[in-house]
């Protein structure tokens, strides 16, 4: 009486949590499944049967289609000269709907990372369930005695651990059994259980039998391909699984996946490889929701190249046994569905980032908007410092008579953007060697003690090397800001699009987008509406989409196409722009709030509350920027969209020919 999907719970609580960490193993509710096994699996095999049914009724000589039951056929047929036996074995329509049932059996579902078998056991359990609605059909019509073909060992698994795999084959003969328990079917094979081979234990995307020659292992042909593969980010692979492994991996998959892609992508191309190759015909498989955006994407564009996406839920919330993610599921085939479902709804398509309607992705960055938007600079180790810190050793004096000044900077990360700023600083000795950073000996001593044994130990040699250095300190950052008098900067991540000014003389964090302009108007149109908008759809979500979206400085930045003002729309907008920086700045530090209530004062808080001023001051902005696209101000989120990739498209067709 077991319940067969509790062996996913079985199977992670015996992994430990490194393990655990490791595989990125976590099972799949039922609820998950049936969202891939129905529309992935079951949508054809019902289209067929209701071809094969129409056929059926065509067939019976009869018309067996039109009573009700068999009895009542039989008592109308008693009364025929010739009446004919409906349940004749030999029957033409007989054998439609035997072939029907042999095309039950020969159907084959992959699921190529199986752990414990719960895609498989529900894709057996769905597939029973369909052969008894025809069973029953077939009963109805005076076929009776029919006993299920369907059989376990037409669910295929690849499965790398080995305790999953056993669970996955006592799982779908458990599952088995019982359902012709429940449902009527006398239960006679003996022995009871015959080994399923058809669940191997093996890497499904990587062949490191030869290590030597590491290969790509050939999965199965199967009809459908389901699953959740594991989830483990482009930026855990190293440590996870290891430099030789992930090595092998890129040099495999390298010409198809770029090396930023998630470990869930692989089987997600796999799965694309072999439907072109004709060895499977659909798929429907988990991912993060993060599959939509940045390297993971490639994925999806090349599946949409060669065939195309025709289910997919966008942003699915998936909490379950401690993980808290959000997923999306996509199901491709070949191109042959002309339907499409997104977020349960019918679209006309669907877009490599899940979405409708204006398709993004083809977005083309713009030669106007380069050398423009960066990445802050990245740390590798503890160089920030206090502010007492800082004026403590901005007030020592060095050897050489260079001031401190020169390689401590204040520092801004998104934290300071969002909330308040902390007042730190940071220790950049950017490109010196060796012997000129020692000169500034407070800072150079500093990270001599701090920052040092903790470079030695890093895996990569350059940072062991050159350990006073900073990590990576975007020297085209500096450059394009040093003959600004402020430039603008926005949180890579945040809930709300905010833009803030920032002095150029301050540093800021990986996690801030830097760009380089100045003016007003620019600052105006980034805060605007347009801009926000263009920012969440070509961004990429975070967790959920109230923790807010990704600002990629390449994506959304460089594709944006900045409106071709008139010298009054500019300056109306900048004039716009200035007033909503006085007012903002007006809110978080009015004179006389305590330090408490103060505290409370920031970016984030103001937009969660959004006074009506702020909604006044914002409707005025949003207002000024259409006017200078020379649109009406009313457009839809849409209409908007659309017109800046038209916009962009235009403009990168204008800029290639130029």
């Amino acid at each position: 009486d077991i319940e067969p999907s509790i062996f996913g719970t079985l199977f992670e609580r015996a992994l430990d949590a490194s393990k655990r960490a490791q595989t990125g193993a976590h099972y799949t509710g039922a609820d998950d499944i049936e969202l891939v096994v129905e529309p992935v699996v079951m949508t054809p095999l019902r289209r067929e049967w209701e071809e094969a049914r129409r056929e059926i009724e065509e067939l019976s000589e009869s018309g067996l289609s039109g009573f009700t039951d068999y009895q009542d056929y039989g008592r109308q047929s008693s009364q025929s000269e010739n009446p004919v036996n409906p349940a004749s074995d030999d029957s033409p329509a007989r054998a439609r709907l035997e072939a029907f049932r042999e095309r039950l059996a020969s159907v084959k579902v992959l699921d190529p990372a199986c752990g414990s078998g719960n895609f498989l056991y529900i894709a057996l359990r769905s597939l029973l369930d369909f052969e008894k609605e025809v069973i029953d059909y077939a009963a109805a019509q005076g076929w009776l005695g029919l006993t299920p073909r369907v059989q376990p060992d037409q669910m295929l698994g690849l499965e790398i651990n080995h305790y999953a795999a056993e669970l996955a084959r006592t799982a779908l003969w458990i599952g088995y059994i019982q359902w012709h328990q429940a449902n009527g079917f006398a239960y006679t094979q003996r022995p009871i259980l015959t080994p399923l081979d058809t669940i191997r234990q093996t890497d499904a995307i990587l062949d490191l039998s030869d290590p030597d020659n590491p290969k790509e292992p050939e999965w199965p042909a199967a009809e459908f391909i389901v699953g959740n593969p594991p989830f483990l980010g482009n930026k855990l692979l190293r440590s996870h699984l290891g430099d030789a492994y992930v090595e092998a991996m890129f040099d495999l998959y390298g010409g198809r996946l770029p090396g930023g892609s998630d470990l869930v992508c692989y089987w997600f191309e796999k799965a694309r490889a072999l439907i072109v190759g004709g060895l499977a015909n659909r798929a429907g498989l988990l991912a993060t929701q993060g599959v939509r955006g940045e390297a993971n994407r490639t994925v999806l564009q090349r599946i949409k190249e060669s065939g195309d996406i025709f289910l997919a839920h966008s942003d699915r919330p998936w909490v379950l046994n401690g993980a808290a993610v959000h997923v999306s599921i996509v199901g491709f085939d070949n191109g042959t569905q002309n339907e499409r479902e997104l977020d349960g709804a019918s679209v006309a398509q669907i877009n490599p980032d899940l979405t409708s309607g204006a398709d993004l992705t083809n977005a083309v960055k713009l030669i106007e908007n380069a050398d423009t938007a960066f990445n802050g600079t990245i740390k590798a180790g503890p160089f920030e410092i206090t502010d007492t810190q800082a004026k403590d050793m901005l007030a020592g004096i060095n050897p050489n008579g260079a001031t401190n000044r020169d390689v401590i900077k204040p520092w801004v990360n998104a934290r300071d953007i969002t909330t308040r700023s902390r007042g730190m600083w940071i220790i950049d000795f950017q490109h010196m060697s060796f012997e000129d950073a020692a000169l500034y000996e407070a800072p150079f001593e500093y990270v001599a003690e701090i920052v040092r044994p903790i470079r030695e130990a890093n895996r990569d040699r350059n940072m062991r090397t050159y350990w006073w250095r900073l990590g990576r300190n975007r020297g085209e950052l500096q450059k394009a800001i040093e003959p600004l008098h402020r430039f603008i900067a926005t949180p890579r991540v945040a809930k709300h699009r905010v833009f803030v000014w920032v002095s150029p003389e301050t540093s800021p964090d990986t996690a801030v987008v830097a760009i380089a302009r100045d003016d007003d108007f620019t600052f105006g149109v980034l805060q605007s509406r347009v801009h926000e908008l263009w920012a969440r759809a070509t961004g990429t979500q975070l967790r959920e989409a109230e923790s807010g979206f990704r600002y990629s400085h390449t994506a959304t930045f460089e594709t944006f196409p900045f409106p071709r003002p008139t010298e009054e729309q500019r300056e109306a907008i900048g004039a716009i722009a200035a007033e909503l920086d006085r007012l903002r700045e007006g809110w978080l530090n009015p004179e006389g709030l305590s330090a408490a209530e103060l505290k409370r004062r920031t970016l984030t808080n103001l937009y969660n509350q959004r006074p009506t001023w702020l909604d006044n001051i914002h409707a005025r902005l949003d207002a000024a920027v259409a006017d200078a696209y020379g649109w009406p101000a009313d457009l839809a989120d849409g209409e908007i969209l659309e017109r800046l990739l038209a916009l962009n498209l235009k403009r990168a067709e204008a800029g290639s020919q130029a």
